[in-house]
């Protein structure tokens, strides 16, 4: 969930690793390009009857999410021992029911970097599988016009810095 900056490179590599990847997002102008990312199947959250089909069926999520969210409505589509995985850091504390875990021994984790070995394991696995990220590059004088976009969502889905644009700044 979270079709972003890292959600978009979440489901590439969810992909290569062989699974079955269903991606969550609350806007339907993302469909296309979930799909287009490797993506089996897009569920748009705010669907209550979409949602409802994967209750109980799948056994990780990755929430690449940085806006505060309902835990619970995704804590709900895990099997028994299953994982939410946060990636996102949203601004405001996020709040769940105890029970959306206890029920079906689920669990809830959260990463923010691996070590120098993971992130190289990570940067060999990207050469094997030809995965990168989606990037715009701009020159140094738009950073502003980037952030505002970046604000606005407006971003697919890095943006990288021309730096031979540095010599004309």
């Amino acid at each position: 969930m979270g079709l972003g900056g890292l959600g978009h490179m979440g489901v590439k590599f969810a992909r290569a690793f062989g699974a079955h990847v269903v991606v969550f997002t609350t806007s339907p102008a993302k469909v296309d390009d979930a799909l287009r990312l490797g993506a089996h199947e897009v569920v748009l959250s705010r669907d209550a009857a979409a949602m409802a089909k994967h209750n109980g069926s799948l056994d990780f999520i990755l929430d690449a999410v940085a806006a505060t969210h309902d835990l619970d409505a995704y804590l709900r589509l895990l099997k028994p021992d299953g994982n939410l995985t946060l990636l996102g850091a949203p601004e405001k504390p996020i709040s769940l029911s105890v029970f959306s875990l206890l029920l079906g021994r689920k669990s809830l984790s959260g990463s923010i970097i691996g070590s120098i070995a993971e992130t190289q394991e990570m940067l060999d696995f990207c050469g094997a599988h030809n995965i990168t990220a989606d990037v715009e590059i701009i020159p140094i004088q738009k950073i502003n016009e980037a952030y505002e976009r970046m604000a606005r969502g407006d971003v697919k889905y890095r943006f990288s810095i021309d730096m031979a644009s540095l010599k004309s700044a």
